[in-house]
């Protein structure tokens, strides 16, 4: 029996059908795997016996294993990220299964945000029941997957159960000082009336209403995640199982970097600021300033502003820019001179202009740079638009100082100081030091490590939130809710009719008496940041149902997670704000732990081409034909006009460009299990993988191949149970392959190499297809088990389908059994491939036995045709062998 001849079931969708090949068959009906009434019945029958049911304290003696894919936020539709993301966790967590681990597995919803609040608004439906019905959706979607998820443990952040303990943990983590309540600068939106992030800001307008953004002072809520800095920093290097480019962004983002504050003396004081303080990195160009630059928001800024109405208008303008690194990197550097001047703290008598500048951010640093435009690009640029100096001062190696010059470039690597008067022949590292002593002898500044990253604003001006459970009272100031009044429920009867946060304008919600003095006060209006609401669910999961955040017991046993496992894009923010979270509940008595998440793995992308209409319109892949002309190249045609379209760059899948697939279409179509072979087969998981109609339709044939293969072997199968024996010719071999397959899929599976494992399971089903005889009946069952087992955490359901035909009646579930172990004896084998040189050059291969003596080798090598030719006779002055791999003759 050679099943790779047989062709595609009847129900395998046109496209995925060679031509020709039912033809071939004639009118025999084929068996087939209908994979539509499989694939319920089996997830119904993992539900029923609790396959994925863990408790919330292991049992003595288990082996716990936590996988957890990054939750999704409840947009109504699963999208093909999803299907990679939640694929990629399954396999784990069924492997790990397998191995004896109790597995824990659970699945909520990241569920408040402003998508709800845009839709109330459109819609006029109240956020909560569009998220929830939302939820309903996606949930019937990921069920349908076949996930061996624990899904009594589901919760999604906007159930009172859970943003009621997030307002408790807030008011633990307030007492322990890591919560602060400050004035700050804010991007604002003045029509939507709310703070947007950085990244909300596109060419200085909100995102959403497309109103010209201000900068504006706001009281705001802060976690201090600043206190952790240096800790979470260090940290970094003991999480041996997260990726090294991942560990270098956080690095990057919370920004270590050892420099010197130098106090700047102002010829002229004004508004009663004397001097300027600025941090920089580079102390030993202090010799190339140029001028010293203000952020808009600089106290010196605003008392200039305050009597110069130029210097007022620009400041509003840079207001209006967006405020990301990305906004003012591309921006082109623009200032106003104040018309005061600093001087320098080693050159007596020398001063230097004070500029307000639009690449000067408030947020970091002090607020205020000295420029040196030789050794810094956006100094530079300033420097030339202005008509500022342009003084070098490090000097690269074997450069002439009499003749460099700084042209369009500045010059940012290692050098020798010069035109630095007593730095003068110093090297960068030795003209810090010294310049930071000199600054300190004379009291205009000291050497200090700076951080890049600031403390987590966490207010929000939005409904869809977790309230921020405090009551501002005139009389006490703010006030944390009382444990027992909670949790602070958001009110159902708002109005989104009106600008704005609509708590804001509740007419009842927010007004209530103060808890401490029972005067009238008000609650607080601003929500959370979503962020927050992300930053400890991980924990949430060990203990769901608790009547405090987590139990002890619970999260002591299951955390940290073990298997972490979500994009790329959350890996700044995401999994610092939850390496804060987990030391915070650490140090407020939640946790034992600091690092929650001892495995990280970020998964590539799901890309597929793009179609564009003749009238510039993207099109769905659907709505596209693709054709083929007669030179083999590929053309796509609109399917609805027949009109030719373009086709686009494969990228990743957006709804903008439309180039996505619906998974549901894809599981109606092919089954849940095409979908998840698919995923798993085509590149390594970290990589971006493209989705072709071609590669779906390739991982369905081959379902049902495996499917066919066992249906048709029953008959010929020994009972199950009947042991393989010591077998020898072609059933050894087929033995042979199976503990090789056990083997190499294991360790597969143990490294990611999920695509790999899709290959050993496709070579394997060949070498079962090409093994016939009587003789090999006993090593085709074991070897059909074999690999039932193995694809169970890809294919769940077409592995518990395949095991019910080959052991009716068996009480267990592939999804309860063991992961197969290979037989070390099966593992060794009979012959070794011995590739064999002359002079370098491959002559040809042999096969020996895998005792072979070094003299059995050679002559065997020696004696092979095509080395006996290329030898031609000549005497062989050296025989190189290296066991098991070459042979190689000099002559």
């Amino acid at each position: 029996m050679n099943d790779k001849d047989r062709t595609v079931p009847t129900d395998v969708p046109p496209s995925a059908a060679p031509a020709g090949d039912r033809a071939a068959q004639g009118p025999r009906p084929e068996p087939r795997h209908d994979f539509r009434t499989a694939e319920p019945r089996w997830q119904a029958e993992w539900e029923r016996r609790g396959c994925f049911a863990v408790p919330d304290v292991p049992p003595p003696g288990a082996r716990k294993y936590y996988v957890l894919e990054m939750f999704p936020y409840p947009s109504g539709k699963i999208h093909m990220g999803h299907v990679r993301n939640y694929t990629l966790g399954d396999v784990v967590a069924r492997y790990k299964r397998a191995r004896g681990h109790l597995v824990m597995h659970p699945m909520g919803w990241d569920a408040f945000g402003l998508p709800a609040e845009n839709a109330a608004r459109e819609r006029g439906i109240h956020p909560g029941r569009w998220t929830y019905d939302n939820i309903a959706a996606m949930r019937a979607e990921l069920k349908r997957m076949g996930l061996s998820l624990d899904w009594a443990r589901e919760f999604a952040t906007c159930d009172p159960e859970y943003y009621g303990q997030q307002q408790r943990l807030f008011l633990d983590f307030w007492k322990a000082g890591l919560v602060e309540r400050k004035e700050s600068w804010v991007n604002w939106d003045p029509v939507d009336q709310t703070v947007l992030a950085n990244e909300q800001v596109i060419d200085g307008r909100g995102w959403r209403s497309g109103a010209p953004v201000e900068k504006k002072k706001l009281a705001q809520w802060f976690f201090r995640i600043t206190r952790y800095a240096e800790d979470l920093l260090a940290a970094l290097d003991g999480l041996d199982r997260w990726p090294e480019r991942v560990k270098l962004m956080q690095a990057n983002w919370i920004g270590r970097s050892e420099g010197a504050r130098v106090r700047f003396r102002l010829a002229e004081a004004v508004a009663d600021i004397a001097e300027v303080e600025v941090f920089t990195t580079r102390p030993d160009t202090l010799f190339g300033m140029s001028f010293l630059a203000l952020a808009a928001e600089h106290p010196l800024a605003q008392a200039v502003a305050a009597r110069d109405p130029k210097a007022a208008e620009f400041i509003a303008e840079c207001r209006r820019m967006g405020t990301s690194e990305a906004a003012i990197e591309q921006a082109e550097k623009r200032g106003h001179d104040t018309g005061l001047r600093v001087a320098h703290p080693f050159l007596e008598g020398v001063t230097f202009p004070v500029w307000i500048a639009n690449f000067v951010l408030m947020e970091y640093g002090t607020g205020a740079i000295f420029g040196c435009p030789g050794h810094d690009q956006r100094d530079l640029e300033f420097a030339r638009k202005y008509g500022l100096s342009v003084l070098p001062v490090v000097l690269p190696p074997g450069a002439d100082p009499a003749r460099f010059t700084i042209g369009e470039e500045a010059y940012v690597e290692d050098g020798t100081i010069f035109n630095s008067g007593f730095l003068d022949g110093l090297s960068v590292p030795e003209a810090k030091r010294r310049v930071v002593e000199a600054l300190e002898r004379t009291g205009q500044g000291e050497g200090v490590v700076n951080w890049r990253l600031r403390d987590w604003g966490v207010s929000r001006q939005r409904y869809w939130g977790c309230p921020i459970p405090v009551i501002h009272c005139e009389g006490c100031g703010a006030v944390p809710v009382p444990e027992d009044r909670l949790p602070v429920l958001l009110p159902e009867d708002v109005d989104f009719s009106r600008p704005g946060n609509p708590l804001d304008h509740h007419p009842r919600w927010k007004h209530v008496d103060c808890p401490r003095c029972g005067r009238p006060a008000r609650r607080e209006t601003d929500t959370f940041d979503t962020f927050v609401d992300s930053s400890w669910y991980f924990a949430r999961f060990c203990s769901p149902r608790a009547p405090v955040p987590v139990t002890r017991e619970a999260v002591d046993a299951w955390l940290p997670v073990d298997q972490y496992i979500g994009g790329i894009e959350h890996a700044i923010l995401h999994l610092l704000y939850s390496r804060f979270f987990a030391r915070a509940m650490r140090d407020t008595g939640h946790l034992a732990l600091a690092e929650p998440f001892a495995g990280l793995f970020t998964q590539g992308m799901v890309t597929h081409e793009s179609y564009r209409a003749a009238d510039g319109r993207w099109l769905y892949p659907e709505e596209v034909e693709i054709v083929t002309a007669p030179d083999g190249s590929r053309g796509a045609v609109e399917k609805a006009t027949r009109a030719p379209a373009t086709i686009g760059r494969v990228e990743a899948m957006s709804k903008s460009k439309r180039n996505t697939v619906d998974p549901g279409a894809i599981i109606e179509r092919y089954g849940a299990d095409t979908a998840r072979w698919f995923i798993l087969s085509d590149n390594p998981p970290e990589r971006d993988m493209e989705w072709t109609e071609a590669g779906v339709a390739g991982a369905f044939r081959f379902t049902q191949r495996l499917w066919r293969m066992t249906a048709l072997a029953l008959p010929s199968l020994p009972p199950p149970g009947t042991p393989p024996g010591d077998a020898a010719g072609a059933a050894r071999r087929l033995r042979q392959a199976t503990h090789r397959t056990i083997a190499a899929v294991t360790e597969a599976l143990e490294g990611f190499a999920f695509n790999v494992a899709v290959a050993r399971i496709h070579e394997f089903a060949n070498a079962i297809a090409e093994a016939e005889g009587a003789d090999c009946a006993a090593a085709r069952r074991e070897a059909l088990e074999t690999i039932t087992r193995l694809a169970a955490p890809m294919m769940p359901h077409l592995a518990e389908e395949l095991w019910s035909m080959l052991r009716p009646g068996e009480a267990r579930l592939v999804a309860e059994l063991p992961w197969p172990e290979a037989d070390p004896a099966l593992l060794k084998a009979d012959t070794l491939t011995i590739a064999v040189q002359v002079l370098g050059r491959l002559r040809g291969t042999i096969e020996v036995p895998a005792g072979a003596t070094e003299a059995e080798v050679l002559a065997a090598a020696e004696a092979e045709p095509n080395v006996q030719r290329a030898l031609a006779g000549r005497p062989i002055r050296k025989r190189i062998h290296v066991p098991g791999r070459i042979v190689n003759f000099v002559v």
